[in-house]
């Protein structure tokens, strides 16, 4: 029986895992090694790296240092969670563990631009393809930037952009912006161009990338494809969690889920999809936890 388990390695449960050792509890990490933050091929946002560091590298640092306090990583996909009586049952291929407590870790998956997975894992490492404005908007600044999406969520990241660079073309995905009075007027005063889809090709280089429309093909040093994401909470929600309209896991100011017992952190949560707000909500998760389990009985050396 575990004090509790981590469902998802990326920075919010190795964060979780790093607190919940150092409180002397027995924690295991499930994780199926698909973290976003993986895919990062340099952050420069992230405090305490100033000349950046890639996902992979922290992801690294972060289990290592969660190994040295004691807890496991398990390398396994989480396929079912039950919750039966006042224990939670995780399911894998071939097995399941059992804990007291559990957090929620599994982020969420970019809904991607019609590429191949090669062209479009290799334009993301190159930093032709980017996904998170936040993150990186400073280093495309001054550059030709091209957004691609429809409808307000591509408007907002075109406006966004922005402030960063003068070049911004918002292409759509089909033949319609879907865009209001009210948006298409700002776009024009901030000087955003308008191509209209349907994109055709998506055409990485050595440092540029080509979008081809029916308009012909422009060229850009970066592309952010506006199109949202799927917040991985089918687990979560299998076991009673409540949601929220866009299928992200509703927490309290604990991070505690409806579901007694259960936690969720990181992207998955409603908030701003960032690694150092993924890793200050584990650090609360985790201490819920540790707290709740006192509750019941006190943890004493």
């Amino acid at each position: 029986m575990l004090d509790c388990a981590v469902i998802g390695g990326g920075p919010a449960g190795s964060t979780a895992a790093i607190y919940l050792a150092r409180y002397h509890l027995s924690v295991t990490v499930f994780d199926d090694d698909t973290s976003r933050a993986a895919s990062i091929p340099l952050t420069r946002n992230h405090p305490g790296f100033p000349e950046g560091i890639s996902g992979v590298d922290l992801l690294t640092r972060m289990r290592t240092q969660a190994r040295k306090y004691g807890a496991t990583i398990s390398n396994r996909q989480v396929t079912a969670l039950r919750k039966i009586g006042d224990t939670f049952v995780i399911s894998f291929a071939n097995g399941a563990a059992r804990a007291r407590r559990v957090i929620v870790a599994t982020g969420t998956v970019n809904r991607k631009p019609p590429m191949s997975v090669g062209r479009h894992d290799s334009a993301v490492a190159r930093g032709l393809l980017r996904y998170c404005p936040v993150c990186d908007g400073y280093e495309v600044t001054d550059a030709a930037v091209g957004i691609i999406g429809n409808g307000t969520r591509a408007f907002r990241e075109a406006v966004f952009l922005r402030s960063y660079t003068k070049d911004v073309t918002l292409i759509s995905l089909d033949s319609a912006h879907g865009l209001h009075g009210g948006e298409l007027e700002q776009l024009s005063r901030l000087g955003i161009r308008l191509e209209l889809g349907p994109l055709t090709a998506i055409e990485p280089e050595e440092d540029a990338v080509h979008v081809v429309t029916p308009a012909g093909t422009r060229t850009f040093r970066s592309v952010y494809p506006a199109l949202g994401s799927d917040a991985r909470s089918e687990l979560a929600s299998a076991a009673g969690a409540k949601l929220s309209e866009d299928g992200c896991i509703v927490v309290d100011a604990h991070q505690r889920t409806s579901v007694a017992g259960l936690y969720a952190a990181g992207d998955v949560v409603i908030g701003l999809d960032q690694i150092s707000q993924a890793m200050g909500q584990a650090g609360v998760a985790a201490t819920a936890v540790r707290n709740d389990i006192c509750e019941r009985s006190p943890l004493v050396r």
